[in-house]
């Protein structure tokens, strides 16, 4: 019996990738976070499944469920929200796994900064701009912020940021990286991305908390801010110059 960890995707159904669509239809249970999956994953799911929202579940509950299903020897498909290696709290569950020596898999699906960026039709590294992005968020109730990790500290280094799990702190998330990024740095704010309510606000650092302020839902948004939202004039990347000799052209004999 194994548990498989899944990766879902930001939203959109038919982001979730193959292998996840294949792990879910093989598995006869399938535990999911009903408050972030979609209903139309689900749909891959075998008829006669047995199917748990984990959403108002605890952890020892939803241990429960994984142990019932270790004892039938069924594998069990656990769907979580965007990808597993990030907010996935997929850790604490893993090592409960091991603890029980229970055999367990990690599919990666596509995360919500990556579907934001689509939607906003922007790369968040661009040549001499940006060439790192910054995942993070700001403390909340659930969990503090380990020491050192502050929005001062990523703003200093000039990076993208992605901040997750903040969209209800925005007015200090703005007044803590203003003077960083400067009041005119491009910010967005992706609510729900690829799902079909999505919404999309850009602006800039002194204008994406007022444009906020009205949003009826607040979870499941994103904020991003950095130059690369709107980079204006850049420099091309080497990638394709055909002054830059690499591996794969401007070599002969492919050496």
């Amino acid at each position: 019996m194994t548990v498989h960890f899944i990766g879902a995707g930001p939203g959109a159904p038919d982001l979730l990738t193959l292998r996840g669509r294949d792990r879910i239809a093989a598995c006869p249970v399938c535990l999911y976070a009903g408050s972030l999956v979609p209903e139309g994953v689900l749909a891959h799911a075998p008829e006669d499944a047995r199917v748990v929202n984990t959403a108002p579940m605890t952890l020892d509950e939803i241990m429960a469920e994984i142990e019932r299903a270790h004892a039938a020897g069924q594998d069990v498909a656990r769907l979580h929200s965007g990808d597993m290696s990030v907010y996935s709290a997929m850790s604490e569950q893993v090592r409960r796994l091991e603890a029980a020596g229970i055999d367990y898999t990690i599919t990666p699906g596509v995360p919500a900064f990556s579907a934001a960026a689509a939607t906003l039709g922007h790369e968040l590294t661009v040549p001499e701009v940006a060439q790192s992005v910054v995942l993070t968020r700001t403390q909340g109730r659930a969990s503090s912020m380990p020491c050192g990790e502050t929005l001062e500290a990523f703003a200093a280094t000039g990076s993208t940021l992605a901040v997750h799990l903040s969209l209800h702190n925005i007015e200090d998330v703005v007044a803590r990286l203003t003077p960083y990024y400067g009041a005119e740095c491009p910010a967005a704010v992706v609510l729900r991305a690829s799902w079909p309510d999505e919404t999309v606000l850009t602006g800039r650092l002194d204008t994406i908390a007022d444009q906020a302020a009205d949003l009826p839902v607040r979870r499941t948004a994103l904020i991003l801010v950095g130059p690369a939202l709107d980079p204006g004039d850049f420099r091309n990347s080497a990638l394709y110059d055909p002054k830059h000799v690499r591996r794969f052209r401007g070599q002969e004999n492919g050496n």
